[in-house]
């Protein structure tokens, strides 16, 4: 789906506090943010009146400029009303992972100075488990407190929003200048203590800017609000974006959802980390694999035809015209089905991000059309940084830089960023600021990477976790745990293990969904993941999936042995964080054991 670029007049507003009031009044009666079942409805001019309700009341509570409120919520409507109510006020909101403990908890509220938190009776034991620990206790707010439910001191969201109906909002956001503070975005600390990531409001406006200079978004566009709303991503595609472009947004309060909530959306805009995407691919090929011969084959055979076309046209070389004609046929017998089955036909973009995506899987979702693109950034950056243009995708590559970004290479290899997405700094931290930021506004990333001859840059690891096993050789645990993911959907993940080995190892957890299906299939009575780790049966076939895997590897990356384990690895739990990236440290304590037995004779 190709559109032409919308100019849309908020974004050349210098604050998002000023782009939410043009947005709203450009897009009054359409509906800003409504939940799954549409039991909440929320509207732009109704939203912006109680975004300034909600800014009185924050005021009332003594809120004043640059104080910080804490957000602790689920997927829902009102965080959207909370955030920009404290924005209005001159606060600066922030997210904490639902997935965090009190303890957790308290080292934001005390960094970041927290004097307000948000929260709902979900949450209400951990945060006020947190609270007690501190000298000074922030007032509560809860979101859905009502009568005897809210704890003596808190209020509701309700009250709040009646404690000065005088407010005037658009004064108050009108007192806001675009180097202040909107947000801070804290970094899930696979290495240390969570770093405060300050953004301010030109870091944001330009990150919205740049990403429409990109994607030509119709108006009204749909986006699915199911990221957690502490990570970047969440914040700059379904709430900034959506407030500046007037986007329409649908939330849903459980992530393992978001595939359902697809096709009763249809986005114009979907973004999913890498494991997302090869569940859906696993789970596609295994609904094909298991129809009936005379519908399988040629559906198999449509499929080959349509990979082979997508590298064709990555190599830049011709495609035949009868490979051309059998691919369009196809698209129109099977793929616009599926598509649309998906939710995702009347997408202008697919993004994927965070992690390594396997070359096979954006593959697959080119060869049934939908072509996904790898983009690459941080927290520092906004979540921007570069991005594959939706008709210029390179497969492998996570695109050349945004328009006003610079981008270089330090001698290592590691990846340097300049522009207006840099963040102000990082908080409390002058010289973590410092050490990541040179006098010049180069931004120090952390990743390795390379250019292609489009000046594409391509990914190869975060540099602090490259392997470099006995010999000396240089590899790449994200690409070796890709690889072996990606060969069989009973692998949930995978962590590799070889820095300082004379051969790679690999600790895997089973795919709490489709393993016990697998195991009803094939007559295993117990389904649990804690028998099936130690099936034979089960245990051959991921035998056979990391050979396939390593079949894709140097022989040095190969796992030569490998572990599975007997329990489900949970986003935020003790070995991913909650935006599922790998906690190696914490994995490689946790499984010591494991991990000598894999090394022992």
């Amino acid at each position: 789906m190709t559109t032409d670029r919308v100019d849309y007049p908020a974004m050349h507003e210098l604050t998002l506090a000023a782009a939410l009031r043009v947005t709203a009044a450009e897009n009054s009666d359409d509906v800003w943010v409504k939940n799954r079942d549409g039991s909440v409805v929320v509207r732009w001019s109704d939203g912006l009146a109680r975004v300034d309700k909600i800014a009185g009341g924050m005021r009332h509570l003594g809120l004043t400029k640059g104080d910080t409120v804490g957000l602790m919520l689920i997927n829902r409507p009102e965080f959207h009303l909370v955030d920009f109510g404290v924005m209005t006020a001159g606060g600066t909101p922030y997210s904490i992972y639902q997935t965090y403990t009190a303890e957790q908890i308290e080292y934001l509220l005390r960094d970041a100075a927290t004097s307000i938190i948000v929260t709902e009776q979900l949450y209400l034991p951990v945060v006020q488990a947190a609270c007690e620990r501190l000298e000074r206790t922030p007032q509560l707010v809860l979101v859905d407190g009502d009568g005897d439910a809210i704890p003596d001191g808190a209020i509701t969201l309700e009250e709040l929003e009646a404690l000065d109906p005088t407010f005037d909002g658009a004064a108050a956001a009108a007192e806001i200048g675009p180097d202040d503070v909107l947000t801070l975005i804290y970094t899930s600390g696979t290495t240390g203590p969570p770093k405060g990531v300050q953004l301010s409001h030109n870091n944001l406006m330009y990150m919205v800017r740049g990403t429409s200079d990109i994607v030509h978004f119709p108006r009204r566009s749909r986006v699915i609000s199911w990221l957690p709303s502490a990570h970047i991503a969440e914040r700059g595609a379904h709430h900034y974006l959506p407030a500046a472009l007037g986007f329409e947004i649908t939330t849903v309060d459980d992530y393992k959802l978001v595939m359902e909530a697809l096709p009763e959306v249809h986005p114009q805009w979907f973004f999913a980390v890498p494991r997302i995407w090869e569940k859906l691919r696993g789970g596609l090929e295994t609904m094909v694999a298991s129809q009936p011969d005379e519908q399988r084959e040629p559906l198999e055979a449509a499929l080959a035809a349509a990979i082979e076309k997508v590298r064709l046209e990555q190599r830049g070389e011709a495609v035949p015209a009868e490979l051309a004609a059998t691919v369009a046929e196809a698209d129109a017998k099977y793929f616009a089905a599926l598509r649309t089955m998906l939710g995702l036909d009347e997408v202008v973009t697919i993004n994927v991000g965070a992690a390594p995506t396997p070359v096979e899987v954006l593959e697959f979702f080119h060869a049934i059309g939908l072509p996904l693109a790898e983009l690459w950034g941080m927290s520092e950056t906004c979540g921007g940084g570069t991005v594959n243009p939706p008709n210029a995708v390179r497969i492998g590559t996570v695109g050349p830089a945004v328009p006003g970004v610079e981008l270089k290479l330090a001698e290592d290899g590691e990846i340097l960023i300049r522009g207006e997405l840099v963040m102000l700094g990082y908080r409390n931290m002058p010289e973590e600021t410092a050490a990541t930021i040179d006098a010049d506004g180069w931004l120090s990333t952390g990743d390795i990477g390379e250019f292609d001859e489009a000046m594409y840059l391509k990914i190869v690891d975060r540099k602090k976790e490259l392997i470099i096993n006995a010999a000396g050789k240089n590899m790449s645990p994200a690409n070796i745990e890709a690889q072996i993911k990606t060969s069989s959907p009973l692998i949930d993940q995978v962590c590799c293990i070889g820095d300082g080995r004379s051969y790679n190892t690999a600790l895997i957890s089973l795919d709490a969904d489709f393993a016990p299906q697998w195991a009803a299939k094939e007559g295993i009575a117990d389904a649990s993941l804690a028998s099936l780790s130690q099936d034979s049966h089960l245990l051959q076939v991921i035998g056979e999936a990391v050979e396939q895997g390593n079949e894709r590897l140097a022989r040095v990356e190969q796992i030569k042995k490998f572990k599975v384990l007997p329990e489900e690895w949970e986003p935020g739990g003790d070995e991913l964080t909650p935006t599922m990236k790998l906690k190696r440290k914490p994995i490689a304590a946790k499984y010591a054991d494991e991990i000598e037995a894999l090394y022992s004779a």
